[in-house]
C-alpha cells in the first residue's frame, strides 16, 4: 500500500503542480479562456472576475499539487484536489458533449486537448485521487502544523509573485506561435502530406414539385428536367491547420498590408492593443513617442488593434493605424499594449507595456540581429 500511495502521490503532484505552473507563466491565457467560458455559457456577467479567478485556480492547483507530492499539509491538499476534480469531471463531460470552447484550456497552451481527452484524463486522475483520499487518515504530518502553514504560506507567496511578474512583463516561456526566433511566414503553410480539409457537398434538386438531395457523384449535371435549388456544404474533417493561420492586418481603408509588413527588408515595429479604450492612456502615449521615433529613424511602426472604429478615431495622431482581429492579437502577444520587432517575418524581440524599449535600443537590437 506504501508503494501505490506513493505513485499515486507522484503522479497527481506532477499533473497539479505542472497544470498549476503553466497557467502561472501564462495568466492572462487563463482569462481569456474563463472569458470563453462565460461567453459560450452566456455568464458574460461574470467577465470582470475571470482575473481573480485564474489566478485562484492556479494557486490552488499548484500549492495542492506540492502539498500532495512532498506531504506538507497533504490533508488539506487533497480535500483541494476532491473538490476541483468534483466540479471539473462532470463539467469537463458537458463540455465534450456540448463543445462549445474545442480546448478546455487545462494545460493552458503548453499541451491542447480535446474535451474528450481532458474528460478522460480527469477519469484517470480519479483513480489516484480517491485512493489517496480514502486513506488520507494515515498520512503521518511531515512537520509541525505551524510549520507547515508556514511553508505553504511562503511557497504561495512566491507563487503569486511569479504570477505578478508574468503578467507585469511578458511570459517567461512563450508557449504561442508568434515566440521571438520565428518567421512567421513558414509558420503560415501547409507542408507538403499533411491532411487539407474535407467537405462534403450535398445538391437540392426540384422536378414535379418534388425536391431531392444529390451528391457530387449522381446530382443531374445533364438532365434539364431537373431544377438546381440549393447547395449545402458541410466540413467532414478538419485538416492540419498552420500555426498561424489568421494574421490578416488591414489599414483603415481596408488594405491588406499582411505581406507588405512580412516581406519589408525594412525592419517594423508593431504596437499591439487588442482594445485601445482598455489599454492604460500613458502607457499608449509612451507607444506613440516611441512610434515618432521610429518613424523619423527609418524604422516602419504601425499600431495594431481590434477596437471599434469610433474609438480608432481618438487616437488617429499620424501614425499608421491597422485592423487585426482580436483573438489574433492576443495570441501575438500578452500585453496590452505590447510591441514586437519584426524584420523580413521574423520576430526579433518582443516585449510589454512595462519595459517598452528605448529607440537607441531597439536600433541596437537590430544591428545585433
Amino acid at each position: 500500500m506504501k508503494i501505490l500511495s506513493l505513485i499515486s502521490r507522484i503522479i497527481v503532484g506532477i499533473v497539479f503542480i505542472f497544470s498549476g505552473t503553466v497557467k502561472a507563466i501564462d495568466p492572462l491565457g487563463s482569462v481569456y479562456k474563463f472569458q470563453d467560458y462565460f461567453l459560450a455559457f452566456n455568464l458574460e456577467f461574470l467577465k470582470p472576475f475571470s482575473m481573480p479567478l485564474a489566478v485562484i485556480l492556479c494557486t490552488l492547483e499548484f500549492l495542492a499539487g506540492v502539498s500532495v507530492l512532498f506531504n506538507i499539509r497533504q490533508q488539506t491538499g487533497l480535500w483541494i484536489v476532491i473538490l476541483l476534480m468534483s466540479i471539473f469531471t462532470p463539467l469537463t463531460f458537458v463540455l465534450a458533449l456540448t463543445n462549445p470552447v474545442t480546448d478546455c484550456g487545462c494545460f493552458g497552451d503548453a499541451i491542447h486537448l480535446t474535451n474528450w481527452q481532458t474528460f478522460g484524463k480527469n477519469i484517470i486522475l480519479l483513480i489516484p485521487v480517491i485512493f489517496l483520499f480514502i486513506r488520507k487518515k494515515d498520512i503521518e504530518p511531515r512537520y509541525s502544523k505551524i510549520r507547515e502553514w508556514v511553508i505553504v504560506a511562503g511557497i504561495a507567496i512566491l507563487f503569486l509573485g511569479f504570477i505578478s511578474y508574468n503578467l507585469r512583463y511578458l511570459p517567461v516561456i512563450d508557449f504561442l506561435p508568434y515566440k521571438t526566433g520565428t518567421y512567421i511566414p513558414d509558420k503560415m503553410i501547409i507542408p507538403d502530406g499533411k491532411p487539407v480539409d474535407q467537405y462534403e457537398t450535398t445538391f437540392i434538386y426540384e422536378k414535379d414539385g418534388l425536391q431531392k438531395e444529390f451528391s457530387l457523384d449522381n446530382y443531374p449535371a445533364n438532365d434539364t428536367t431537373w431544377k438546381f435549388v440549393d447547395q449545402i456544404t458541410v466540413l467532414v474533417a478538419k485538416g492540419y491547420q498552420p500555426p498561424i493561420h489568421d494574421l490578416v492586418i488591414n489599414s483603415l481603408s481596408n488594405e491588406d498590408l499582411t505581406q507588405h509588413i512580412l516581406s519589408s527588408a525594412n525592419p517594423s515595429v508593431l504596437m499591439i492593443s487588442g482594445k485601445l479604450e482598455e489599454a492604460d492612456p500613458e502607457k499608449l502615449a509612451e507607444g506613440f513617442e516611441l512610434g515618432n521615433q521610429c518613424k523619423a529613424g527609418g524604422i516602419d511602426f504601425y499600431i495594431l488593434t481590434a477596437s471599434v472604429m469610433d474609438e480608432i478615431e481618438k487616437h488617429n495622431n499620424g501614425l499608421t493605424l491597422c485592423i487585426v482581429d482580436e483573438t489574433t492579437l492576443k495570441t501575438m502577444i500578452r500585453s496590452n499594449p505590447g510591441y514586437m520587432l519584426l524584420k523580413e517575418g521574423k520576430i526579433l524581440g518582443k516585449w510589454s507595456w512595462a519595459d517598452i524599449p528605448a529607440f537607441k535600443n531597439i536600433s541596437k537590437y537590430i544591428n545585433n540581429r
